[in-house]
């Protein structure tokens, strides 16, 4: 039987920007490749630096990312985070409904949160977060009914700053049902919060989704080493290595996933679309090498363009290409 994913996460709008040189993250003082928050003040200063109305705008949010990636592939989800009364807020809502995801938004009076995506020559991105709206989800947001007909829970690990919030989510996330999944999303976030992921992975998490260097954050192990020790405290760990491809173990079986060649000229995304791919094809009921499959390549196309956004006949291309993996 299909399962149905609920995310949640920062809802955001991100703005996108290819820069010619990294002198500009410099002068900025954006570690290049990291995720900020910033403030209103920070925000004017990134403005004014680079040429903004060169710009493409899209919805984002890692986990917003992931669960319009799982509905364009055919599995039904939901999205639940908090939005302003404002255009930008509008845009996400809408944009939201267009990818076949059922919104479960909620409204403040701030802004809506917005993400400015600098994306460096080489494809790496700087990630400078305004949370505006999106900060204001609190645990009293969480009910019981939120989870119902769902049957797996996908947390973007950009969230769990708000340690109260994520701890009664997942609570009530398990009390459910579901199948609870973390990805790590940021190796600074990781560092900042690292006692606390390591206890709610431990008692409430499934499946971890890391990349190498977040895996290296949480253990302090190169990629292989990390894997086994996030799988000793989850069910499904997955490690990526970019170009390299990816690690999946669940118990005693470890999965190599290849990578697949692609152009990439923007890595926005291309965690989040694994996750999608993966998550996906886990719903379906499908075996966890093709899981890491799926997810490996949704994510090679992804970085092929700006953002995280694909066209419909990408999509229709993924699709054609999942059904020779299960032939």
């Amino acid at each position: 039987m299909m399962k149905k994913v609920l995310g949640m996460g920062n809802a955001l709008t991100d703005i996108l920007l290819q820069i010619d040189t990294d002198e500009v993250l410099n002068e900025l003082k954006l570690p290049k490749g990291s995720m900020q928050l910033i403030d209103e003040a920070k925000l004017a200063e990134i403005r004014g630096a680079v040429a903004i109305e060169k710009s493409v705008m899209a919805t984002g949010g890692s986990a917003s990312n992931t669960i319009n990636g799982i509905t364009k592939l055919g599995v039904a989800a939901g999205f639940f985070g908090k939005i302003g009364k404002d255009e930008i807020g509008t845009f996400f809502m809408n944009d939201t409904l267009a990818n076949g995801v059922e919104p479960l938004l909620q409204y403040s009076e701030l802004p809506s949160g917005n993400c400015t995506v600098l994306v460096s020559a080489d494809g790496e991105r700087t990630l400078c977060t305004y949370l505006g709206a999106a900060a204001e989800l609190t645990p009293g947001d969480i009910t019981e009914s939120l989870f119902e007909g769902y049957s797996i829970f996908h947390i973007e690990g950009y969230l769990v700053q708000n340690h109260e919030l994520i701890r009664k989510a997942v609570q009530l996330a398990k009390k459910a049902g579901l199948l609870v999944s973390v990805d790590l999303a940021s190796y600074n976030v990781v560092e900042a919060n690292l006692d606390f992921l390591k206890e709610m992975i431990a008692e409430y998490v499934d499946i971890v989704f890391a990349n190498e260097e977040e895996a290296r954050a949480f253990t302090g192990m190169e990629p292989q080493e990390a894997l086994i020790h996030i799988a000793d405290r989850c069910d499904i760990a997955v490690v990526k290595i970019g170009k390299e491809g990816s690690y999946v173990k669940s118990g005693d079986v470890v999965h190599t996933i290849s990578p697949y060649l692609a152009k990439s000229i923007d890595t926005t995304g291309a965690g989040d679309l694994y996750a999608a791919g993966f998550l996906y094809a886990l719903a379906l009921g499908w075996p966890l090498d093709v899981c890491g499959r799926i997810g490996s390549l949704v994510s090679s196309k992804v970085v092929e363009v700006l953002g995280a956004k694909m066209t419909q006949e990408v999509w229709d291309e993924i699709k054609k290409d999942i059904q020779s993996f299960i032939a």
